[in-house]
């Protein structure tokens, strides 16, 4: 039987329903390109419609993603170059001016999911810093934590915060679920449609987007895991047996190297959103006034 395979990821969504619709059929509502940006594959997909929206389980807006392998393929030189592709990729999406407010959404103590917590420490906030530096756009971040360890939803405290901020639009950074293994840690999708923590593991919580906090909200988001019963399913080419399948349900496969990856993560999208934010640094400087 045919598993449906779990993504957070529209290029892989995409992937999958050209995969099960075949290569005669064509996706209506739906947009794609692929280019190289400084030696880095970004696949832009864009759902222009309902149609689009249900084929691929998708809300309609922009999906940008870019492939950070060759980063971590050969680390010399290739920071700035990372950075800087993941920072375009963040221009086209946000408003080219007011305030904004980064949520660095998941659990600390729980190393696949602090992507967010992580990328918040390497980000320049500059809102306090108004006075002194008036050519800087003010930019606020928090980081509070799961449902688990403070009694609340994700969409409460940034609704607050924001909303007590002034902002005009939030970057909510999390980590995603991919279907491929190798994309693992080593992709970053940016969408201006929000997002739902937790979706990708199964645990929906409030959604974080225009319509649930008033303004635009940029994505920001990486993969950390991969439910076995999907990897499992991508393994052997989708013929996954019911009793694989069952087993599979709840459990979640991370790389070996995820400490690492994740640290090196949070300092490459703080950094990238730094320098989205604030055109004018690069990111020599962007880590040199947060460290």
């Amino acid at each position: 039987m045919m598993w449906c395979q779990r993504t957070d990821l529209a290029a892989e969504a995409r992937q999958l329903w050209q995969e099960s619709a075949g290569k005669t059929s064509s996706l209506r509502g739906v947009k794609a390109r692929e280019e190289t940006r400084q030696g880095f594959s970004v696949t832009e997909v864009t759902i222009l419609d309902r149609e689009g929206s249900e084929a691929l389980g998708k809300p309609e807006g922009r999906y940008l993603t870019v492939d950070l392998r060759p980063y971590f393929a050969d680390r010399s030189g290739k920071f700035s170059d990372a950075a800087e592709v993941v920072a375009k990729a963040l221009e086209d999406l946000l408003p080219q001016e007011g305030e904004v407010f980064v949520a660095g959404l998941g659990n600390r103590a729980m190393t696949p999911d602090a992507i967010g917590p992580l990328t918040v420490e390497h980000l320049l906030v500059t809102r306090h810093l108004s006075q002194v530096l008036p050519d800087f756009r003010p930019v606020s971040a928090a980081a509070a934590g799961v449902l688990g360890t403070t009694g609340l939803e994700s969409a409460e405290w940034v609704e607050g915060l924001a909303r007590r901020c002034g902002a005009g639009a939030v970057i909510a950074v999390d980590a995603l679920a991919a279907r491929e293994a190798e994309r693992l840690c080593a992709t970053v999708q940016l969408s201006d449609t929000g997002l739902v923590p937790g979706s990708g593991v199964g645990n929906h919580r409030k959604a974080l987007n225009g319509e649930t906090l008033g303004v635009p909200v940029i994505s920001v988001g990486v993969p950390t895991v991969v439910d076995a019963a999907t990897l499992a399913a991508d393994l052997t080419g989708g013929n996954l047996p019911p009793q694989l399948e069952r087993k599979g349900r709840g459990l979640f496969v991370t790389p070996r190297e995820v400490d690492a990856r994740v640290a090196d993560l949070g300092r490459l999208l703080g950094t990238a959103i730094t320098m989205a934010l604030q055109p004018g640094l690069t990111a020599e400087d962007a880590l040199a006034l947060v460290q």
